[in-house]
């Protein structure tokens, strides 16, 4: 039986594939083998909304979306939505589909959202950013994947939260519960789409603050949040791009985190449209942002996420 997530799913994906194009197959994997480490969460059903945004998290997962010829790389897929929901409708699954067209097997995340009662607040969707890397890669073989070809993207919350998992994967978010947390958390690069990277004021007026430090937050916090404080030499290279008309994100996040990178000695590739405001997903029709993701072809090439 179809339920009302998926039956979403699909139909957005009917909007980006062509009607003689057969649907990617897409399959479900479990995040965690029990309860998501550290307790709580939210209680009943997950609530999707009529553009595909999807709330009351309490089982976080992968939606994989396998190509029909697959190159032998994977990219872990993060929407956006303030940490409030997630935008799979609108970011996550276009996306997927994009990325499966070119040969990538695509993985969307469905991660924890901080507000709904996990004990572990802000730490829960890293933990699952984290983790999802590792269960990708303890599949690799068997799925056809080389598991030194596995990149993320991520768009705005999400951005921030990929971002995260990529500056930040040397720290364990979480105890150990199988073999496959004995693998690598450090993607092999990522690419970040109207991303939160700072926490501090003037930029920090977003849904992404509130959620994960609340209205005060001390400095410590702040630095601890902040994908930029992160930034270490072994952090993978970047891709970096946000519009110039962005409301919601200050444009100065993605040269903040460019400009981190290149301090570091980490390759930051930063492309900064005229116009397209936010959550434009893989494009707006009519803006600047409406064909941004052939820019990105070249980026995956060089890091071999495509041939």
């Amino acid at each position: 039986m179809i339920d009302r997530r998926s039956l979403l799913l699909q139909s957005a994906a009917t909007l980006f594939v062509p009607v003689a194009r057969a649907e990617p197959r897409i399959d479900r994997i479990a995040l965690w083998p029990g309860k998501p480490p550290g307790g709580g969460g939210p209680t009943g059903p997950e609530d999707v909304s009529r553009k595909g945004a999807v709330s009351n998290i309490s089982q976080p997962r992968l939606d994989r979306v396998l190509p029909e010829r697959p190159n032998g790389a994977a990219i872990l897929i993060a929407a956006g939505g303030g940490y409030k929901r997630i935008s799979i409708g609108n970011e996550g699954f276009p996306a997927a589909r994009w990325l499966a067209a070119r040969g990538i097997t695509a993985y969307i995340l469905t991660y924890r959202l901080p507000g709904e009662g996990w004990d572990v607040g802000p730490l829960a969707p890293l933990q699952d950013a984290q983790r999802a890397i590792r269960v990708i890669r303890a599949g690799a073989m068997a799925t056809g994947i080389d598991p030194e070809r596995l990149g993320v993207l991520g768009f705005s919350a999400g951005g921030h939260l990929l971002g995260m998992a990529a500056a930040w994967s040397g720290e364990n978010s979480y105890p150990a519960v199988d073999a496959a947390d004995e693998l690598s958390a450090r993607p092999d690069a990522a690419a970040l789409i109207y991303p939160v990277i700072t926490l501090e004021p003037p930029y920090d007026r977003t849904a992404t603050r509130r959620s994960l430090v609340g209205d005060n937050p001390s400095q410590a916090a702040r630095d601890l949040w902040s994908v930029d404080s992160h930034v270490r030499r072994g952090c993978p290279p970047m891709f970096l791009l946000q519009a110039a008309d962005d409301p919601i994100v200050d444009p100065a996040n993605a040269t903040i985190m460019a400009e981190a990178c290149r301090a570091a000695g980490i390759p930051a590739e930063l492309h900064l449209l005229p116009g397209g405001g936010h959550g434009f997903g893989m494009g707006r029709a009519g803006t600047p942002s409406a064909n941004w993701a052939d820019g990105m072809t070249g980026w995956l090439r060089r890091n071999r996420l495509i041939a």
